[in-house]
């Protein structure tokens, strides 16, 4: 499965793209946001073998990718 968010804002530098997954890193500065979001995502998505890819470009924005490997069989859940 392959999950793909876009956006059109500004887009990150190297610095920002490079800290993007740290805990409590965030570009918002004082305004009540904790930068924990990505780090929980990160961390999800490695604990069920996924990847994430991004890519952003300065005044163009970012993507990001997450890929879920394919399960081996199906899988049903009881109702």
């Amino acid at each position: 499965m392959i999950l793909e968010v876009a956006d059109t804002g500004c887009g990150m530098d190297s610095e920002t793209l490079s800290r993007l997954f740290d805990p409590f890193f965030t570009t918002k500065g004082d305004r009540g946001n904790t930068g924990l979001g990505l780090s929980v995502v990160y961390g999800i998505v490695n604990k069920y073998h996924g990847t994430i890819t991004v890519e952003s470009e300065k005044g163009r924005g970012t993507t990001l990718r997450i890929l879920f490997p394919a399960l081996g069989s199906a899988v049903s859940y009881g109702a």
